[in-house]
C-alpha cells in the first residue's frame, strides 16, 4: 500500500511509515495513491462471511501484501470482536448501532484496529512509540481502551476542559499505566492545533517517536470502512438506492464511507449531518470552505470548526465542488432541534437515541422527504447512556447504563491541567523521560 501526502503528492511512503508518522512532514494527510476495487465474487459471498472475516478481506484488498495474511487476519480478529447491528425503525429507515464496543462508541473500531496494527509494527522494530491524540469526546476513551497496556506504546490524550461529558472524561482519565490525559483550557480545535504543531516540532521529534490516533491517521479510516460493508450485508433487500447518513465532526467517519464506496460498495449517496458546526454543509451549498472556531453543543463529539478530513474528501473528488455536491448532501441542526429529534425518535419508534444519532435522524428525515425512494441507514455512533441527562429529559425514561460504563463513576480522575498554549504541551513532552 503506497500513500502520498495531500500537501506534496510526490512525497510517498508505505503503510508502516504512514501509520507510524500519522501526519506527513509537510503537515499533509496520507492518502492511498490507488484505491483497489473488490471483485464481484466478494459481494456474491458477503452474506456468508462472519464480520471479522469480512473485515479481513476488505483490509487485505486495501493494504495488499505489506502485512502477511496470517498476521493481518490475527490482528483483525483481535480488533473486531463486537458487531454493528442494523435496526429497522420503519420502511426505508434503519439505524446502525456502532456502540457495542468496550467504550460504547464507533471509534472502538478504529482504535482497536490501530492498536493491533501499531503493536505489530512496534514489535517488529522494537522502538518505543508515543501516541499524541486530541479528542472532542469519544476518541480519547476509545484510544485509551484500545491501547491500554500495549507493550512499547505510550498514549497522551488532549481534551478540552469542561467540554466532554462526565463519563467520557472518566473513560480517558482513569486507566493510568501507559495512558496520560492532558486537560486543556480551550476547545477541541485548540487541542488539535497543538497536536499538529507537535508533529512538526523538530526538537520534540528528535526526542520522541510521535504518531497520532486521531482520524488524521490513515489507520483509523481503514477499519471504519468495515461497518459500511456490514450494513450493506445486513440489508435484506437492495432494490432501492442506499444512502448512508453520517453524524459528522472531523469527517473521518464519512471519509471512511467514501473509501468503501470507491472500493465498490454500492452506496448511492452520503448525508453529512452536523450540529451548529456546519462548515461542510455550508461548503456543499456554496463551494466556499470557511473554517471557524468550534461551537459547543449537546453533540460534543461533532464540535469541530475545522475538520481535518475535509482535505481527504477534496482529494477523493479531485477538488471538484460540484462532484462532491452530487455525492453528498449536508444538513445542520441546532441543540433545540436535536432535543426534539431525541423526543421524536422515542415517541415514534420507542427507541432511545443519543444527541449525535438524533442529528443523523433529523438529516435522514429531511433527505427522505426529497428522496422517498431511497433506503437510508443512519449511524448511531454512541450509546445513549453516555449522555444520560439529555436523553432522559427528552425521552422521559431512564437510560440503562451498561456495567462497563457504570463502574467508571466511582473511579478517580487523573489529568494534568494545562493552559491553551502550545508551549505548555511542548514543555510536558520535553519533560518525558524516554
Amino acid at each position: 500500500m503506497i500513500l502520498y501526502s495531500t500537501n506534496t503528492p510526490r512525497h510517498r511512503v508505505n503503510l508502516r511509515e504512514a501509520v507510524m508518522r500519522g501526519l506527513a512532514p509537510d503537515k499533509g494527510l496520507y492518502m492511498p495513491i490507488d484505491i483497489p476495487r473488490l471483485d464481484q465474487t466478494f459481494f456474491d459471498r458477503i452474506r456468508s462471511l462472519p464480520f471479522d472475516e469480512l473485515a479481513f478481506e476488505v483490509s487485505k484488498v486495501l493494504i495488499g501484501d505489506e502485512i502477511p495474511d496470517t498476521a493481518l487476519r490475527s490482528l483483525v480478529r483481535k480488533a473486531v470482536t463486537f458487531d454493528a447491528p442494523l435496526v429497522k425503525l420503519k420502511d426505508h429507515l434503519f439505524v446502525q448501532e456502532l456502540f457495542h464496543g468496550p467504550t460504547l462508541a464507533f471509534k472502538d473500531f478504529g482504535a482497536r484496529f490501530m492498536a493491533q496494527l501499531m503493536g505489530h509494527f512496534v514489535q517488529q522494530d522494537g522502538e518505543k512509540l508515543y501516541i499524541l491524540v486530541a479528542t472532542s469526546g469519544d476518541t480519547g476513551g476509545a484510544v485509551a481502551s484500545g491501547f491500554f497496556q500495549t507493550p512499547g506504546i505510550e498514549v497522551i490524550i488532549l481534551y478540552p476542559s469542561g467540554k466532554v461529558s462526565g463519563l467520557q472524561e472518566k473513560q480517558l482519565t482513569t486507566l493510568g499505566h501507559n495512558i496520560t490525559a492532558l486537560e486543556v483550557e480551550g476547545t477541541f480545535d485548540d487541542c488539535q492545533a497543538m497536536v499538529k504543531q507537535a508533529f512538526v516540532d523538530e526538537q520534540i521529534n528528535e526526542k520522541l517517536r510521535l504518531t497520532s490516533a486521531n482520524s488524521i491517521n490513515i489507520a483509523r479510516l481503514i477499519p471504519q470502512s468495515f461497518y459500511y460493508f456490514r450494513a450493506w450485508q445486513q440489508m435484506k433487500e437492495h432494490h432501492a438506492p442506499l444512502s448512508i447518513c453520517v453524524p459528522s465532526g472531523n469527517f473521518g467517519n464519512l471519509t471512511a464511507g467514501l473509501l468503501a464506496q470507491k472500493m465498490g460498495l454500492p452506496i448511492d449517496h452520503f448525508i453529512a449531518a452536523t450540529n451548529s458546526n456546519d462548515v461542510v454543509p455550508a461548503y456543499l451549498q456554496n463551494g466556499i470552505f470557511h473554517a471557524r472556531k468550534s461551537i459547543q453543543t449537546l453533540s460534543n463529539a461533532m464540535d469541530v470548526g475545522n475538520p481535518s478530513n475535509f482535505v481527504r474528501m477534496l482529494e477523493l473528488f479531485g477538488k471538484n465542488w460540484q462532484e462532491m455536491q452530487n455525492h453528498i448532501s449536508g444538513y445542520s441542526f441546532s441543540d433545540q432541534e436535536t432535543r426534539a429529534g431525541i423526543r421524536e425518535v422515542f415517541h415514534l419508534f420507542d427507541y432511545q437515541i443519543d444527541p449525535h444519532g438524533a442529528v443523523a435522524y433529523l438529516a435522514a428525515k429531511a433527505f427522505l422527504k426529497l428522496h422517498p425512494s431511497h433506503q437510508v441507514v443512519m449511524l448511531e455512533t454512541a450509546h445513549p447512556s453516555k449522555f444520560p441527562q439529555i436523553v432522559e429529559e427528552e425521552s422521559g425514561l431512564s437510560v440503562s447504563i451498561p456495567p462497563r460504563l457504570a463502574v467508571l463513576a466511582e473511579k478517580k480522575k487523573v489529568a494534568h491541567l494545562i493552559p491553551n498554549r502550545y508551549e505548555a504541551l511542548q514543555s510536558f513532552l520535553m519533560g518525558i523521560d524516554s
